[in-house]
């Protein structure tokens, strides 16, 4: 994977790796290839591993991450927002993490217990119900509020004049998931609560991952770009690995 040209940057949506030195492996490996690398967490990152070494959970987990990014010079959500000024810009990239909350519901379902009930019927499971801590929060849930919260307080202060890419983990829309071969799995994928983010704020695209099921998409007008390289067992059906998408110029 390697840029285009020197200006070029790179948008990471997440699920690099699942354990700490993959993690800081691939980064280190790509940073010096681009002018700039963003980066957001995706489920994976977050996962404790029985196998790997660093064994913290939660929201501690996440800032060695962001250490570990800010000690390569790769941009993440704590960041201040870069501006891209290449083609197509100017634009703000705006990096996320925002969790998921059980609340894109399933048909049959009213409630997310009734939703994980429906998951577990089919025989639907997430790992990240073993592997992803929401230490010190309650529950996933509650991670997901606070920073919903958080990331809130911080887009108000964008100027409203300027476009912006947001860069998730996981689809700010319920519509990607429609494409679920199992669409019980929905519930891990994102929150309801960003539905009208690509039309509350001027967007010239949202960048995400996480479905494995790379397309371009318009909502609203707004393209949603489904990024996710996927496992090399998924790559023979496509003829072969993906290649970075372009973002802008559209």
């Amino acid at each position: 994977m390697r840029p285009a040209s020197p200006e070029d940057w790179l948008l990471v949506a997440g699920d690099v790796a699942e354990r700490f030195a993959d993690v800081r492996w691939a980064l280190q490996t790509l940073r010096p290839r681009f002018a700039e690398v963003v980066w957001v967490p995706g489920n994976h990152e977050l996962w404790t591993p029985r196998d790997d070494p660093v064994r913290l959970r939660g929201e501690r987990r996440y800032r060695h991450l962001v250490a570990l990014c800010r000690s390569l010079g790769v941009h993440t959500p704590e960041d201040e927002y870069p501006l891209w000024t290449g083609p197509g810009g100017p634009a703000t990239v705006v990096p996320l993490f925002l969790g998921y909350d059980y609340s894109f519901l399933p048909d049959g379902a009213h409630t997310a217990e009734e939703a994980l009930e429906l998951a577990r019927r089919a025989g639907v499971s997430c790992t990240d119900e073993l592997l992803l801590h929401p230490d010190p929060y309650p529950s996933r849930s509650a991670w997901c509020a606070a920073r919903m919260e958080y990331t809130r307080r911080r887009l108000d202060t964008l100027d409203p004049s300027c476009p912006v890419v947001f860069v998730n983990h996981y689809p700010l829309h319920r519509e990607p998931t429609l494409w679920l071969a199992n669409p019980e799995f929905a519930p891990w994928c994102g929150t309801t609560r960003t539905a009208d983010w690509h039309v509350r704020h001027r967007t010239a695209a949202v960048v995400h991952g996480h479905l494995h099921i790379p397309r371009s998409a318009r909502i609203d007008g707004v393209r949603f770009e489904e990024v996710s390289l996927g496992y090399p067992s998924q790559w023979r059906p496509r003829g072969g690995a993906p290649r970075p998408r372009v973002i802008l110029p559209a």
